[in-house]
This record gives C-alpha cells, sequence and structure tokens, in this order.
C-alpha cells in the first residue's frame, strides 16, 4: 500500500507524468540569482524550463534527449547587455559565432545608434557604421524600431536580440550631421518619436557622448529625450562624455540626466582610462553608490579587459566630422595643421582616446586597402616611424587613405582596477563588440569579441578568484535580465525561457588574443537558445531560434 501511495505521489507531481523534450541530469546548477550551487536536474519542453529537482529524481523520467551533465556547471544563458551585431544579425551571419561559442544566448544593441527610427537625414553615416543606408531607410516610419526587431528575428539568429534607441540616431533624426540646439517644435517631434520607440519595445535610450552626432547633444536635450522615455520603464544607458580627464564631470552629468527626468541610469564599460586618471575610480565608485544611497538607481557594466576598442577617428575633434564633411576636413591642410597642433598641444577639449594610450598604446586592426596591408597590428607610433611622419599625421592620412573609422585597440586602463570593479554588486558584463564567424572573418578584433564571458569565468574566477562562480554567473544574466525589465531570462528557474549554458567549470578560458583573436574559447559545451542548441561541443549546430526581446514599455499592434 505504501509503495502505490509514492507511485501515486510521483505521478501526480510530473516527475513521471510527461516526456520531456530535453533532461539535463546531474548538473552543477549556478541558478543566477547568487545563491549556492547544487547539484540538479533540469527538464525542458517547447523551449521552456518544465521541471527542476535534486540531482538523480528525474532519472527515470521519459525524454526524448538526455544529457548527463555530471562535471559540469549548468548556468543561465548569458545576456551581453551591450553588443554590437546588427548587421550580423539583419543581413550576415545570424550565428553569431563569437558570441555563442562563449555562451551568450541575448543581445542587446544599440550604443549610440540604432538601425531605427529612420528617415532622410539618418541615411547620411558616419565613417565605418553598421548600418547601411538600405538598411536604415528600410525602417522609417513611426513604427520602424518594431519593424526592424521583427526583421532581425525573420532573417534568423542564433541568439535572442533586442535592443535601446540610438541618442545619436534620434539627434540625427532631427538635425543630421548638424552641430545646434533643437527648436520647440523639434523637441516636441523628438519626444514624440521616442515615445514610439518605447511603444515599439527598446529597452531606453543609449548614447555615445564622444561621438558625433551624439557628441552635438548636451544635458538639456538628453534629458528632454529620457523625459519622454520615463513612463515607459527604460532605461537611460550612456558610454559618457568622459572616462579619463573629466570622468568625475561624466558621472556627474549622467547622474544629473536620470536625477531631472526621473530614470535609471546604467553606465556603458565604466573606466579609468589613461595613466594619470586611474586613481580617479575611487572617486567615481564614490560618486555612484552617494546617488544610489541618496535614491537614485545608478548602476554600470564593463568588459574585463585593459584596453578598449573602437575607431581611429577618436582621435581627432568630434566638429571635425560635422557635415559629413569627416573626409574633406582632413584633406584640407590648414585644418589639418590646426588638429595637429591641438592634439600636440594636449589641452584638447574632447576625449582623444590616443592622448590617453600614448602612440604607442593605439594598436591598429582593420585595414582595406592592399597599400596599408602593413600597417595591420602595428601600434601608431611604429606606423609613424614607418611613413616618416608625425603620429598625429599618421593617423590623418590612415583614414583619409581608407575612408573608414578604422578599428582600432587603445591600452589604457589597469588591471588593479578592472579587478576592483568585477567586485562591485552594481556592475554588470557586456562585451562592446559584434559576433564575427572565424571561418570568413578578414579584419582583426578586440579578443573581447570571442573571449570576454569565457575570461571572465577562466581568469577571474577559477585561476584568480577575483570572483566566485555564484557572483560571476549573476552579473552576466539575472543582473542584466533585472535591470533591463527581462522577466523570463537569466534564471533557472521553472516557467523561464531555455536559454542555457553548459560549461567546464576545469576548462573554460578565452583563447582569442590581439594579435590573434579569432579564436574559439574553450569550455563551453553546449549552448541552448528557447530550448533549441546552438553549440555543441566545440561547432555551432546551425539553429537560429534567437526571437526579438522588448522592453517593459512594448505595445503589441
Amino acid at each position: 500500500m505504501r509503495s502505490i501511495s509514492i507511485l501515486w505521489i510521483l505521478s501526480t507531481s510530473g516527475l513521471w507524468a510527461q516526456s520531456y523534450d530535453l533532461l539535463i541530469s546531474g548538473a552543477k546548477v549556478v541558478d543566477g540569482t547568487g545563491s549556492p550551487w547544487f547539484y540538479g536536474d533540469v527538464a525542458i519542453t517547447a523551449g521552456k524550463i518544465v521541471k527542476m529537482a535534486p540531482a538523480g529524481l528525474l532519472k527515470d523520467a521519459a525524454a526524448k534527449r538526455r544529457i548527463a551533465a555530471k562535471g559540469l556547471v549548468l548556468s543561465p544563458g548569458f545576456i551581453d547587455i551591450q553588443g554590437h551585431s546588427r548587421e550580423y544579425l539583419l543581413s550576415g551571419d545570424g550565428r553569431v559565432i563569437a558570441k555563442v561559442s562563449q555562451g551568450v544566448t541575448t543581445e542587446i544593441m544599440g550604443e549610440g545608434s540604432s538601425n531605427a527610427p529612420a528617415n532622410a537625414r539618418t541615411s547620411t553615416q558616419m565613417p565605418g557604421s553598421a548600418m547601411s543606408k538600405e538598411a536604415k531607410v528600410r525602417f522609417g516610419g513611426d513604427h520602424g524600431f518594431d519593424e526592424w526587431l521583427r526583421a532581425m528575428e525573420a532573417h534568423g539568429g542564433s541568439v535572442n536580440m533586442g535592443s535601446f534607441m540610438g541618442a545619436g540616431t534620434l539627434r540625427q533624426y532631427m538635425m543630421g550631421m548638424k552641430p545646434g540646439r533643437l527648436d520647440e517644435a523639434q523637441k516636441k517631434e523628438l519626444q514624440r518619436v521616442v515615445r514610439l520607440g518605447m511603444e515599439d519595445g527598446a529597452f531606453g535610450i543609449a548614447s555615445a557622448l564622444i561621438y558625433p552626432p551624439d557628441s552635438y547633444s548636451n544635458t538639456d536635450e538628453l534629458v528632454e529625450m529620457c523625459t519622454a522615455m520615463a513612463p515607459y520603464g527604460g532605461v537611460y544607458i550612456t558610454h559618457m562624455r568622459s572616462e579619463a580627464d573629466q570622468l568625475l564631470e561624466g558621472i556627474d552629468e549622467s547622474i544629473e540626466i536620470g536625477r531631472r527626468a526621473g530614470v535609471p541610469v546604467e553606465i556603458y564599460h565604466l573606466k579609468a582610462a589613461g595613466k594619470a586618471n586611474y586613481g580617479k575610480l575611487t572617486a567615481a565608485i564614490e560618486k555612484i553608490e552617494q546617488a544610489r544611497a541618496g535614491g537614485l538607481d545608478v548602476q554600470a557594466n564593463m568588459y574585463p579587459y585593459t584596453a578598449g576598442s573602437t575607431g581611429l577617428t577618436s582621435c581627432f575633434p568630434a566638429d571635425v566630422a560635422a557635415d559629413g564633411k569627416l573626409f574633406a576636413n582632413l584633406d584640407n591642410p590648414t585644418i589639418r595643421q590646426k588638429i595637429k597642433a591641438e592634439i600636440v598641444s594636449g589641452k584638447v577639449g574632447y576625449e582623444n582616446l590616443c592622448l590617453q594610450s600614448g602612440p604607442e598604446g593605439v594598436l591598429v586592426l582593420g585595414m582595406n586597402k592592399p597599400e596599408n596591408q602593413k600597417y595591420v597590428g602595428k601600434r601608431l607610433n611604429e606606423i609613424a616611424t614607418m611613413m616618416n611622419r608625425h603620429w598625429v599625421e599618421a593617423a590623418m592620412d590612415l583614414v583619409l587613405s581608407e575612408r573608414q573609422r578604422i578599428g582600432t585597440v587603445y591600452f589604457m586602463m589597469s588591471e588593479e582596477n578592472v579587478k576592483r570593479q568585477l567586485q562591485l554588486p552594481w556592475i554588470k558584463i557586456g562585451t562592446d563588440a559584434g559576433g564575427p564567424n572565424p571561418a570568413n572573418a578578414t579584419a582583426r578584433v578586440h579578443p573581447r569579441s570571442y573571449g570576454t564571458y569565457t575570461r571572465i569565468l577562466g581568469k577571474y574566477v577559477r585561476e584568480e578568484r577575483v570572483l566566485t562562480l555564484e557572483d560571476a554567473v549573476r552579473k552576466v544574466t539575472s543582473a542584466v535580465a533585472t535591470r533591463l525589465s527581462i522577466r523570463d531570462r537569466g534564471v533557472l528557474r521553472e516557467g523561464m525561457a531555455a536559454d542555457l549554458v553548459l560549461f567546464n567549470e576545469s576548462t573554460v578560458a578565452e583563447k582569442a588574443t590581439y594579435e590573434n583573436p579569432h579564436q574559439i574559447s574553450t569550455g563551453i559545451e553546449h549552448v541552448f537558445v528557447n530550448g533549441v542548441e546552438v553549440w555543441a561541443q566545440g561547432k555551432h549546430t546551425g539553429a537560429k531560434p534567437g526571437r526579438a526581446l522588448r522592453g517593459p514599455g512594448y505595445r503589441a499592434p
């Protein structure tokens, strides 16, 4: 009689009552909340986690597929809060192999620019923009942002995709590449466009204030954007106006925008750039924590490297690109001389990454023209010597010759600060990178494209013990999901979407380097997106089950 009762309890509880699509058994479960790991079984059906139980309890359950996960860690899929795979997900290789191979299952885009809103003014692109003119015009109209998200989903991607509205795109929508202030009619139209974007599913507004046209927006204009966003639960996320000499002022501006607009503030890739500024990190942390203590939700994210990456054009004043005349201005001898004199003096009124890194800390990555291939992988001081030119002139010559922004790595942070930031409770992790396919990649990239998350798990968790495994996973999963109000991902729990990573904590490691970046990480054994396996023991499965994710203000048509 007793055995019959036990069988009845098990069957009615669902442990034996159904057949699952996938059963992962005996895993070391790190659930994303920060809670201690435990051994468990997880069952998935129709793209959802439908059952979780202590290890062994589901051993007799029926399943179409089983993975014996003894020796592996099971965690939620990693959510990249700062991705740049827009074109890969819209018209290119939607597999984003560099991302899924390190455990990424969701990518959030939009830093500074987005494919919508779009009109004729947004079709004038900065050199090296990730968006084609055709893509931007394609998503014109009041609901272009929704159309863009749907287009990415229809194209097919191996990760889920979502985006902020780019503050620079909003600015360009109103003013093109012209500096100056918006008039009252333009301000009203700007706020209308922001509201539409939020209703289409944007996660908020993302600025990149060292780049034009973002840099042409003043604090008041950003407040006006964010005020329109506020009723929809969006986040203001910012690449601040300065991360170096004016780092503390940049944080002050971000906090002011959040307070005046009544919105949460997230700081992209927090850092104290330039050796002279390393010591400012303490004051930066204090400013953020004081704001939090005062009731303003200010947080930040980072990538775990001492070098950043952007265009070589970041060494030039923002006004050189005004009205889309970057190349014409760089070809003007008078303007060139003025640029050189200003940079050499060191008294610049903008964020000059070449000055923060020094020409010896500027690594040039990508060139298109055959005659410039000899400069790929060289430091800017080496290139200047090869050209027999001053390094500022060499930088201008390269950009003018290539007619592109030129991908560049800037070595400008300290390892001590990186470790300190990783331990902060309000820090999250983002790649600040796209997801290339190593099989057909040509230009060099920053190794963060391939190794951000595996570097965290290998170097900073296993080897150096800067973080616990549980806290590291929380920072790349639930911390991001909570920040963006993504309610069905980021935690292993019954009813949640089955975005999962199975990895070997003893072998997980970054392999990409600055010299040879297109290398797949080790230790990531299986990656599932919406219950579909996209990465299996070192190979992409070809599956593209990614879905468009939307912010809390989304209103379905």
